[in-house]
């Protein structure tokens, strides 16, 4: 459907609903709430109306819409950081009100912190999301002192990863791959630096972190376990700033100023580490270092046109000598256009360009290899505010990819290697969206709505066909499944369809308050993710290859329910939250036995479909007030996938079935993690000083040990049982931190602070690996742990003029 025409459909129906809602004469209140200093507009701004108990939130862009009866009401403006507004508004006619609000005065008496901001609403829908504000990301400690959006979250409950230099991460027993990473909308495909050791995101161009695990938004799709939406800064239209840091292995700067005051805006910010420099001292030819750019440009056309420029580009490099050279790195660009059709409708277009890339270069085998995915976006998002107590959000998505799996090339005239293209894959993917907010009475409120998927595996240039369907083979003799023989080979043009899949996605939520400080919520989603990395490792790495679904490769699809108990304490001082949740996932890709991932053009024949479940308890208490907060985090769950045999084969006339993986019956996953717990505390003895600390407990992660062995040839040849019943010893670490303010002067321009951390205070070597091999001396088998670090100290100096 053309958008105009989904526009003109939604539209006339909802002018029905609208006026169905309320007989009763009603005024709009709209506008943006920007920051004073720097006219940045403030996502999550509370818009109070205490007389009536209802309110509006601004959203991604600033923008708010309140509908009330005729009469006069004081209106409250509240968010965490700034000045609270209060003003008394006749609604006797609609109004546009735009707001900037001040930072809160700093007392130097007595500091106390509110994290109104990341605090839960007890009557919204809304459920298994967590904010974070760039301020608390940067407090954390974390391992080299560089803020880190990824390990950030992994202290909230439900989430975890795969240990330490570990990239992705895994929400509610999910893999990592099952997770939608957006940078200003923008997907990102690999979101670590350095395999793991820093995050993409430029902590200092962070605007707002949203984490999606359950009730998620009918807007957001392709992903079946959760979402994270990350919002960059957009730059200061006032006045010129820099601000920065200094650390031990990299270091980071972002300026941003006006270009026409008041109107618009650019921001430009670049990261890179330099720890490679100074190995040649230590007579050290190895390199690995990463480097990256964050931009934005804003211009406000008017009081209802706005357009957006923002940009990403990073990018990995590691070597050993010049015999390997692997280089890999994400590259984003978004053009978005708001337009405010009225004072109740708001519309965002954008215009997505992503791209992943991956390099490896192998001099002494002679060849390089290229490889990644690219794609083109297109996404019209409304948001229609009916009343104050309805409002819906509609659109449509349309996503093109490209999928390189690889290019062999060699890299010099004398390599004997032949030039070689993996076939390339396409696809195509659009949605159509429509979700609403409804406030049933003071109690009851619902969010519910429905996304309809559909997904497009285009035609390429060769696609293998196999003797009736089946790409793997299974042998009844020796149990075993081997790769299937292709048996024809047909082309098809770029506009054909290979394979089409449709998907109705449903999803809702409810909330239903027991006190004005106490709720219980529910929510059910159904997600269709279209796309399958492929990795036989605990943890992504940048030679993983994204597949699309197609004739052998099903779309995963989750079924998530969760039920939870809400509730704040001494008017929102402390708060408590606590989720069960299960959910299914159909079609979950798994491997044979010795599948071969790398450069493989024909990767069906090492794939079985299977099914995943997932089930747990969450806990978060937080403290939100005084000189002291935090929180403590825990979850109790269980990941398992199950592959059973497809179907009975024959052989010498009998019925013989397969035993599928682990003769088909549940294994645990590779992030499967029975216990989680982490616990989090920012003390601010005074306006310089402020101290911070986090521990975590983790259930050592699944793997495979040999359970015997045998000689072959004077060859002594491991075998292993069934897949991950082993596990790695328990993980756990505590961090602390200190940060130095400078004092405040009025004739210093910078304003700096230290930060001083330790990482793994009490040296814990947690294992990442147990590998096992024979001692020489004594011919016994040992197990060796291999750990990446112990106690790290380090420092780092931030500023800002």
């Amino acid at each position: 459907m053309h958008p105009k025409a989904f526009h003109r459909a939604l539209f006339g129906f909802l002018l029905l609903l609208g006026s169905a809602l309320s007989a009763q004469q009603r005024y709009t209140l709209s506008g943006t709430i920007t920051e004073a200093g720097s006219n940045e507009t403030l996502i999550g701004v509370n818009i109070l109306v205490p007389e009536l108990r209802t309110g509006a939130v601004t959203n991604e862009y600033g923008f708010y819409s309140l509908t009330l009866p005729e009469g006069t009401y004081q209106v409250v403006i509240r968010y965490l950081g700034f000045e609270e507004v209060r003003r008394e508004i006749a609604f006797d006619t609609d109004r546009r009100l735009d707001l900037s609000l001040e930072e809160k005065a700093e007392q130097l008496e007595e500091v106390v912190v509110t994290e109104d901001a990341e605090r839960l609403d007890i009557r919204e829908p809304q459920m298994s999301v967590a904010t974070l504000k760039a301020a608390t990301i940067k407090n954390i400690p974390v391992v080299l002192g560089e803020a880190d959006v990824i390990k950030s979250i992994v202290l909230l409950p439900g989430v975890t990863n795969a240990g330490e230099a570990s990239s992705g991460f895994n929400v509610r027993g999910g893999a990592a791959d099952q997770n939608l990473i957006l940078l200003d909308e923008a997907t990102i495909f690999n979101s670590s630096h350095l395999f793991g050791f820093f995050s993409v995101f430029n902590p200092d161009a962070i605007k707002d972190v949203k984490l999606f695990k359950g009730g998620i938004p009918a807007r957001y799709g392709g992903r079946v376990s959760s979402v994270l939406d990350i919002y960059q800064k957009e730059g200061n239209s006032k006045e010129f700033h820099m601000n920065g840091g200094i650390g031990a292995v990299a270091s980071r700067l972002l300026a941003e100023g006006p270009i026409q005051k008041d109107r618009s805006a650019f921001l430009i910010g670049g990261r890179a580490s330099y720890a490679h420099l100074f190995l040649p001292l230590l007579d050290i030819d190895n390199r690995a270092y990463f480097y990256d750019l964050n931009t934005k440009l804003n211009y406000r056309i008017n009081d209802r046109n706005n357009l957006f420029l923002s940009g990403y580009f990073g990018r990995d490099l590691f070597s050993i000598t010049d015999l390997f050279v692997n280089t890999y790195g994400n590259a984003v660009v978004n053009f978005r256009w708001n337009h405010l059709f009225s004072d109740k409708l708001f519309s965002n277009l954008s215009l997505i360009y992503s791209d992943y890339y991956y390099g490896l270069e192998l001099d002494f085998v002679g060849f390089e290899w290229n490889s990644g995915i690219q794609n083109f976006n297109l996404k019209y998002d409304l948001k229609h505010y009916l009343s104050d107590r309805f409002q819906l959000n509609y659109g449509m998505h349309n996503t093109y990819y490209v999928f390189n799996p690889g290019r062999i090339s060699p890299n010099s005239p004398t390599s004997g290697i032949v030039e070689e293209q993996l076939t390339k894959q396409y696809a195509n993917e659009n949605a159509w969206y429509v979700d609403a907010s409804h406030e049933v009475t003071d109690r009851l409120s619902l969010g519910y709505g429905l996304r309809l998927s559909q997904f497009n595996r285009l035609g390429q240039d060769e696609f293998y066909v196999y003797e009736n369907d089946n790409p793997v083979i299974y042998d009844p003799f020796t149990l075993v499944y081997r790769e299937g023989t292709p048996i024809d080979t047909v082309s098809a043009d770029r506009f054909e369809t290979l394979e089409k899949f449709l998907n109705l996605e449903p999803r809702v939520s409810v909330s239903y308050a027991l006190t004005d400080e106490s709720s219980v919520k529910a929510s059910y989603i159904r997600m269709a993710q279209y796309l399958h990395l492929l990795s036989n490792t605990n943890s992504p790495t940048p030679l993983d290859v994204w597949t699309p679904s197609g004739p052998y490769t099903k779309p995963q699809l989750l079924d998530q329910f969760a039920l939870g108990y809400f509730r704040n304490f001494s008017g929102g001082a402390y708060s408590l939250e606590t989720e069960v949740f299960y959910k299914t996932v159909e079609n979950r890709i798994d491997y044979i036995d010795g599948a071969n991932l790398i450069a493989n053009n024909a990767i069906e024949q090492v794939i079985l479909n299977g099914e995943a479940r997932a089930y747990g308890w969450e806990l978060l208490l937080r403290k939100n007030t005084g000189k002291l907060t935090g929180w403590l985090a825990y979850t109790l769950s269980k990941s398992e996938q199950r592959t059973p045999g497809r179907s009975s084969v024959f052989s010498n006339g009998l019925e013989v079935e397969e035993t599928g993986i682990n003769f088909g019956d549940w294994y645990n996953t590779p992030y499967d993690k029975r216990h989680d717990l982490a616990l989090y505390g920012n003390y601010q003895l005074d306006d310089r000083w402020s101290f911070n600390a986090n521990f975590i407990y983790q259930t050592g992660q699944p793997t495979n040990y040999p359970v015997g062995q045998f000689q072959f040839e004077g060859l002594v040849v491991p075998y292993y049982g069934l897949r991950n019943q082993e596990r790695l010893p328990d993980y756990h670490r505590l961090d602390v931190a200190a940060t130095l303010k400078t004092r405040k002067s009025r004739t210093r321009e910078i304003q700096g602070e230290w930060v001083f951390s330790i990482y793994n205070l009490y040296n814990r070597y947690n294992a990442a690996a147990i590998n096992f091999r024979q001692n020489q001396d004594t011919g016994r088998n040992e197990a060796i742990r291999t750990s990446i670090f112990g106690i790290v100290p380090s420092v780092t100096y931030n500023f800002r003029f």
